[in-house]
């Protein structure tokens, strides 16, 4: 799925990408005001995930969230249909880029563990990822909402 998710939803957009979603996070774009948000959703083909009310009722096919926390969140995503299925080696949880493998023989980074098999690197920022204890602990998190 190809989402915008909102200011207020920045847990869940690194939640989303870790999903395989699409998921632009409007402070990563500069992106603050409703209109902004519109035409940014409008432009590039986006569902607009959002807390405003009025917003979400002003953007066609936007899905509200209605809880302040993330699991509660996750939850009202799960509910409007959206796909929570950790989806490994698709998107960079920090910047939404694409994701490809690396060879954990390589000059990597002392933070990437010595057992990190597979191991991908994001093709936009350079960070790298692998499915370590927090990936299960994600997937857990995922599988209680």
């Amino acid at each position: 799925m190809k989402l915008l998710v909102d200011a207020m939803l920045g847990d869940v957009a690194r939640l989303l990408r870790m999903c395989g979603h699409d998921a632009a996070y409007a402070l990563d774009r500069g992106v603050e005001s409703d209109e902004e948000l519109r035409d940014l959703a409008a432009r590039e083909a986006r569902t607009l995930v959002t807390r405003d009310r009025r917003l979400a009722a002003s953007v066609d096919g936007a899905v509200l969230v209605d809880a302040t926390d993330a699991d509660g969140q996750l939850r009202d995503l799960a509910a409007a249909g959206v796909d929570l299925t950790l989806a490994p080696g698709e998107r960079c949880g920090a910047c939404n880029g694409r994701l490809e493998r690396a060879d954990a023989d390589a000059d990597v980074p002392a933070y990437v563990s010595d057992d990190a098999d597979p191991l991908w690197r994001c093709a936009d920022c350079g960070q790298y990822f692998w499915c370590g204890s927090h990936w299960r602990d994600v997937e857990r998190r995922l599988a209680d909402r």
